[in-house]
């Protein structure tokens, strides 16, 4: 199979678990300390991916200067664009209580809200394609952080949507677009950077790692302690240290 179609495929099975997470809220009502748990262990899975999956091999492959300098990039980009989208409605789009807002309420959120989770989903598939360029495989341990943490976003943000009167056109409308641009985001990362220095690729995993990194402390790990706190840290580690063990096992 040629190599820029797998980063399609798996870009898009990772988006996918968005729908998946979705439709289980929709047909079901998750309990939500079931749905702070599995995010919170997708938290820890992704900072262990970011670890040691993404920021450590860029400054291997790229040195520490395009490391730091991306890093730092894609941590301002995404705070700055999210800033912009709670403004508009978005700021509670992972939530799954009654903070969602409805159109009635802020008009323009539900808009907010689709480009807050396009812009969530993007750098975890990003690097999922530049992955494939190092190694020409995918990496479970990424892979498996990724559709981890989509699930229960997809979970969460639908339970919250759902309540504030948003329909079923509208809602899977948008995880269904998001887990298509998945694909295309690890098709474009793929692409574009096969030929790139390494340096360039390794600059764009950390602004990627950056992004991914602020929008955990953002969002996802707010809602995951705000509904189990008391257990929040435990399922965290034990996420890192799952992804940690696979990382070690698979390389």
């Amino acid at each position: 199979m040629p190599m820029w179609l797998q980063a399609l495929l798996w870009g898009t099975l990772a988006g996918g678990a968005l729908v998946l997470g979705s439709g289980i809220a929709w047909v079901w009502k998750v309990p939500p300390k079931i749905v702070s748990t599995v995010m919170a262990f997708g938290a820890g899975v992704l900072i262990s991916a970011l670890a040691f999956e993404l920021v450590g091999e860029a400054e291997e492959s790229g040195g520490l200067l395009p490391t730091v300098l991306g890093f730092l990039l894609g941590a301002l980009i995404f705070v700055g664009t999210n800033v912009l989208l709670n403004r508009a409605g978005a700021k509670h789009r992972k939530r799954s209580g009654p903070l969602h807002p409805s159109e009635e309420e802020s008009p323009g959120s539900g808009t907010a809200i689709a480009v807050g989770a396009l812009i969530d989903g993007i750098p975890e598939s990003v690097v999922l394609g530049v992955g494939l360029i190092a190694t020409g495989a995918v990496s479970p341990a990424m892979l498996a952080a990724v559709f981890i943490s989509n699930v229960p976003e997809g979970l969460s943000s639908t339970a919250g949507m759902k309540r504030a009167g948003r329909g079923p056109g509208y809602v899977f409308g948008i995880w269904s677009g998001i887990a298509v641009f998945s694909g295309l985001a690890a098709l474009l990362g793929y692409t574009v950077l096969e030929n790139a220095p390494a340096t360039v690729v390794a600059f764009i995993t950390a602004i990627a790692a950056g992004g991914i990194l602020a929008m955990l402390a953002d969002t996802m790990i707010p809602e995951a302690f705000e509904q189990h706190h008391n257990l929040t840290g435990l399922t965290a580690a034990v996420g890192f240290l799952t992804a940690f063990t696979v990382h070690h096992v698979g390389g």
